[in-house]
């Protein structure tokens, strides 16, 4: 079918009808009177040949035909919606979707997304927190900040930040604990990864206890469980400069272990575009001026 003869009216009032499973509802919605959206949908029908409603005694309802196309045109007009957002200024903003590990987020990139800002003001920035558990393609990611040794399947990754780790604490437990072994009579906050605390003692020369604190799947949830004296987390200082600053945690013990460091990661089939460009060499360029 030609583009230029898509009966793009139709479409739509058939799409907001499809929505509400009313056409009144849809009329209000489009700002047309109800026989203008029955007129446009039955005008598809008779152009695809097919019927797309039931009309019911009490309303009506999608045939099969009708099902196959709602999610097709509801995706066609989102993406068109979106496409019209990056001109909202006048100007054309090219989005940059970006999954980012929420301790990472929060506690190095979130304080300088007004510097990339400044810096890069057509690029549309979207940020999207997570667990490190990540799915570039299903959440159609341009890139990833990810915490761990680089080996992900698929995936082009590059190193950005160390992240050694170390126990931190609240105030009041820290002023108990005189060496390493004395956390053997604490409450250890874990990590997913099972194996941090026992790389850790083994660092700091101490046999591992038996290890029964609960389980966290965010370090920055873990840090805040610390802080509220919750028990001893095994984290990355680096992360929570902010809170030993304001001495909300404490770090007892110099001992520090490499469990992994931050990644910027891609789709190794996702070509990079300007805005994936700009901001990875923004993020490069601070990372090795605050370094």
């Amino acid at each position: 079918m030609d583009r230029a003869q898509l009966p793009l009216n139709a479409l739509r009032a058939f799409e907001a009808a499809a929505r509400h499973l009313n056409f009144t509802r849809a009329a209000i919605e489009l700002c047309v009177s109800q026989g203008a959206v029955s007129h446009q949908v039955a005008q598809l029908e008779r152009r695809l040949g097919t019927r797309l409603f039931h009309r019911l005694p009490r309303g009506i309802a999608l045939t099969d035909e009708g099902h196959a196309l709602v999610p097709v045109l509801a995706d066609a007009f989102d993406r068109v919606a979106a496409t019209l957002d990056q001109y909202a200024d006048g100007r054309f903003r090219e989005a940059l979707k970006v999954g980012v590990v929420g301790t990472f987020a929060t506690g190095w990139l979130l304080s300088r997304l007004d510097a990339f800002a400044r810096l890069h003001p057509a690029i549309d920035l979207r940020i999207s927190t997570n667990n490190n558990r990540v799915d570039l393609a299903g959440e159609a990611l341009d890139y990833a900040i990810r915490f761990g040794d680089g080996a992900w399947h698929g995936t082009h990754a590059e190193p950005l930040l160390a992240a050694p780790m170390a126990p931190v604490c609240a105030p009041a437990i820290a002023a108990r604990l005189k060496t390493p072994a004395d956390l053997i009579h604490e409450r250890l906050l874990r990590s997913y990864r099972a194996d941090e605390w026992a790389l850790w003692f083994a660092a700091a020369g101490v046999q591992v206890p038996v290890l029964r604190g609960p389980v966290f799947d965010s370090s920055a949830l873990m840090a805040t469980a610390a802080a509220a004296g919750q028990g001893v987390a095994l984290a990355p200082p680096a992360m929570f400069t902010r809170e030993l600053a304001a001495e909300l945690l404490v770090q007892p013990f110099a001992a520090t272990i490499d469990a992994g460091r931050y990644w910027l990661t891609r789709l190794m089939s996702r070509p990079e575009s300007d805005a994936m460009l700009g901001f990875r060499s923004w993020l490069i360029d601070e990372i090795a001026t605050t370094a």
